[in-house]
């Protein structure tokens, strides 16, 4: 049967949810201009145009390893490109977002950027009485859209795909495991879109690599019901370990390093990072990190910075995909064979091509 015939179709169909108080305001001075600067758009400055960027965080914070620092880093990005200006402030609980979401406003910054889907309600009551503000929120999207608020949001089920094939390839117990931080969208499409990958790894391999942790039927799995624990993560990672896992995909934020550090005290399995690249964002857990099922913060944020620059901000939804790298795998261990990776850039080349359909 060709591949192009093999479609995977499982419509599963979800609700939303969830995570944040705070205090601590930073003007930061501009960062090196990283290796890869080109990605992130030209760096042509227009005479006298300034940008001033405030950015509020989620409870994770703005070292987290994940998409608070990421949307940090393309301010610093900005920063350094574009001349721009920013500040970002943490917050402790969900309380705060409000508060600080207006402490920018009352300051004139030209965009504000959220963090989160938590932070979708506080957004959106900003935005309507503020209604010629600039806004981004990062993995949130309003139906209807709203003029004034640039929602980014990511098909991370094709990273996500990706990592399940690599995952079944790679296996040697013939279990891989996945556990989220809550039973929620923006969890569970990446938990799908793995599972989808081991799933057509066995069709097109003749295999039988069982997924523990998730189970998209019932849309029950295993959930720490927590993003910034990392003794949760670990505990989760040993109990998946010892039921015979051996590559574990952990969707948690920040927790997940909990379960990077139980791989590697286990020191015969692996951890599939999340969001960011862990060989960088977790540089301690390198040695154990297959690859990482990326939403490419940095780069759809500053692609929303960029737009406010050249005043040509809009508002609606920027969605990453593997087409435009807004999702994308992250560094693949050196040990994976050369077969096996040309195999990924087929099934890639398929998802993109939508020879291969991939559910959210």
């Amino acid at each position: 049967m060709h591949r192009f015939a093999r479609v995977l179709l499982v419509l599963w169909v979800f609700l939303f949810a969830v995570s944040s108080q705070s205090v601590l305001q930073v003007n930061s001075a501009p960062s090196a201009c990283p290796p890869d600067c080109s990605v992130y758009l030209p760096m042509a400055k227009k005479p006298g145009a300034q940008l001033k960027i405030g950015l509020v965080t989620d409870t994770a914070g703005v070292n987290d390893h994940s998409f608070n620092q990421s949307a940090w880093q393309a301010v610093l990005d900005a920063e350094t490109n574009l001349g721009s200006t920013g500040d970002y402030i943490e917050s402790a609980s969900q309380d705060d977002y409000a508060t600080h979401i207006n402490s920018f406003i009352s300051q004139g910054y030209d965009l504000i950027i959220t963090v989160a889907f938590t932070m979708g309600d506080a957004t959106s009551v900003a935005a309507l009485a503020h209604p010629t503000q600039k806004f981004t929120i990062v993995d949130f999207t309003y139906d209807p859209t709203l003029p004034n608020v640039r929602s980014q949001t990511y098909a991370s089920e094709q990273a996500a795909f990706l990592s399940g094939y690599l995952a079944a390839g790679m296996t040697v117990t013939g279990k891989v495991a996945t556990f989220g931080g809550m039973n929620i969208p923006p969890v569970t499409q990446f938990m799908n879109g793995y599972y989808q990958g081991v799933t057509y790894y066995n069709l097109e391999k003749g295999t039988s690599v069982e997924v523990l942790g998730w189970d998209p039927v019932t849309e029950e799995g295993e959930f720490t019901n927590d993003f910034n624990n990392p003794p949760a993560g670990h505990a989760m990672a040993v109990k998946l370990l010892g039921e015979g896992a051996d590559i574990i995909f952990p969707v948690a934020g920040p927790t997940g390093l909990g379960a990077a550090q139980a791989v590697q005290w286990d020191g015969d399995s692996w951890v599939i990072g999340v969001d960011t690249d862990w060989t960088l964002s977790a540089s301690a857990y390198a040695s154990v990190v297959l690859t990482s099922a990326m939403k490419d913060v940095r780069a759809t944020t500053y692609e929303v910075i960029y737009r406010a620059y050249q005043y040509n901000f809009t508002g609606g939804n920027y969605v990453g995909t593997l087409a435009n790298e807004g999702v994308r795998l992250g560094t693949i261990a050196s040990s994976v064979p050369g077969e096996l990776l040309t195999e990924l850039e087929e099934v890639k080349a398929d998802i993109i091509a939508g020879t291969i359909i991939v559910t959210p």
